[in-house]
């Protein structure tokens, strides 16, 4: 009987070790995943300096235009009132890649931000886009740090 045991505690404890394996590495490629393609950092990825994203005419009241180069989604609300937010998910800091109208959508897990608030719209993201500076200049859009 007690043989039996040790087999059958054997048995278990392999299995064990083998489910705990397949949970790890599940857990990495869910941590992969929220990583932004390339597999680079993305949080420090919002304009350290002030950001040209073009013409002041070239935007109309109430969209947006998307600039992926920079992070940075800028909007012009119905009176007219500009405002630049991050487009680095809250949730899991991936680069957004994708302007619907004026709804971004973040391509590693879904969340939905309005551009013209930085609100979710859609989880899983629970915080607000970062709201950076805006201005014209010189009929020019500049956000950004020190806009």
């Amino acid at each position: 009987m007690s043989a039996r045991r040790t087999a059958s505690h054997r048995t278990a404890s392999r299995r064990t070790v083998l489910r705990g394996a397949a949970v790890t590495s599940v857990a990495g490629l869910g941590a992969a995943a929220c990583t932004a393609p390339g597999g680079a950092a993305t949080t420090e990825a919002t304009p350290t300096a002030p950001v040209d994203l073009g013409a002041e005419s070239e935007l109309a009241k109430g969209g947006a235009r998307l600039d992926r180069e920079h992070n940075v989604v800028v909007s012009r609300s119905a009176d007219g009132t500009l405002k630049a937010y991050s487009t680095i998910c809250t949730h899991a800091g991936c680069p957004i890649n994708k302007l619907q109208g004026t709804t971004l959508v973040c391509p590693c897990h879904g969340s939905e931000f309005d551009a013209l608030t930085g609100k979710v719209m859609r989880s899983p993201a629970t915080e607000p886009l970062q709201e950076l500076p805006v201005k014209t200049a010189n009929g020019r859009i500049v956000a950004g740090p020190g806009a």
